[in-house]
């Protein structure tokens, strides 16, 4: 199930639960089948939504590691069973903490989603500068064809104001040719016999003939376009630090949880629910979403914006704060 499905179940599932929370206290409003239909909306949360973080949290931990994944399976599976043993021995439950809790983190992951969509958006316009097809010379007459079938050698014509079809040398004719998509000048740029022209650049006047070098992936554009891919996909040394931090963090915010719960149970002579609700709200709390979620959104957008502006960015860890 997708991020975005996940998240709308969770927070169909919350929103009446969140509801009675705000509701009770004012008009004295209550869930019908109270506890146990909660029980239920929580335990679809728990099963479908908090289902992978699960999943995530179990692999790091057979790894020997841990994860953000770690610090919200922990809190949301902790508020909710011990929701069922309060509920079975008649005390107060907690299952909207769970709900709620997972429902927020999703929302933070649909944000993420959306924005990685939006930075593949940019690389997507990108290809559509291509043109789609070419005035291609074929048994001494040049035909029209699409571009998959233009082969290295072939001789090309454009006409005013048609783009270049791929890279390569002119032949014949001279003409001005718009390149600022891909070297930001401003001013069309005079092409001779002899002259290297860019596939996807605009011919702005004059008709020329030339001869494709490079087609398919070998063209400029092809090459930006991938790079912009791997600039989205590698990672930064902030990306790195953010996973040593981590692995470190959790085990603390664990340990930290524990010690609450003892303070509280042992010292301060606080029932075992309440010590188990500090606990639980520190391990929710730490929860470090930002870190993880922040640093890979700002690069992925901020490569996709560049690129879309015409900026190129080679590799992600030449970016550092």
């Amino acid at each position: 199930m997708s991020i975005n499905s996940r998240f709308w179940v969770s927070l169909v599932m919350s929103v009446p639960m969140v509801a009675e929370m705000v509701l009770h206290p004012l008009t004295g409003w209550m869930l019908p089948g109270g506890e146990w239909t909660m029980l239920g909306l929580t335990t679809i949360v728990m099963a479908v939504s908090a289902g992978p973080f699960m999943q995530s949290a179990w692999a790091s931990f057979q790894k020997h590691h841990s994860n953000m994944d770690t610090l919200v399976a922990i809190g949301t599976a902790t508020a909710y069973l011990y929701s069922i043993y309060a509920m079975i021995t008649h005390q107060a439950v907690f299952f909207e903490s769970a709900a709620v809790v997972t429902t927020f983190v999703l929302l933070g992951q649909v944000f993420e989603e959306r924005m990685r969509n939006n930075a593949s958006n940019a690389v997507e316009k990108l290809v559509d500068l291509q043109a789609k097809t070419a005035e291609v010379l074929r048994d001494g007459e040049f035909v029209k064809v699409p571009l998959a079938e233009v082969v290295v050698g072939d001789t090309i014509r454009v006409k005013p104001g048609e783009k270049v079809a791929v890279d390569g040398v002119i032949t014949q004719g001279t003409s001005t040719i718009d390149e600022s998509m891909v070297t930001g000048e401003s001013m069309p740029v005079e092409k001779g016999v002899g002259d290297h022209v860019i596939g996807s650049t605009i011919n702005s006047n004059g008709s020329f003939q030339f001869q494709a070098e490079k087609v398919g992936e070998d063209t400029m554009l092809a090459q930006i376009v991938e790079l912009v891919k791997k600039a989205q996909n590698s990672h930064a040394p902030i990306q790195k630090l953010t996973d040593k931090v981590s692995d470190i963090f959790v085990p603390i915010v664990l340990m930290l949880a524990i010690l609450t719960f003892l303070i509280w149970y042992v010292f301060i002579g606080a029932s075992v629910a309440n010590a188990l609700i500090f606990a639980v709200s520190v391990v929710v709390i730490a929860c470090p979403c930002a870190l993880g979620l922040a640093t890979p959104t700002a690069l992925m957008v901020g490569t996709g914006r560049s690129a879309k502006m015409g900026i190129l960015i080679k590799m992600v860890r030449s970016l550092k704060p």
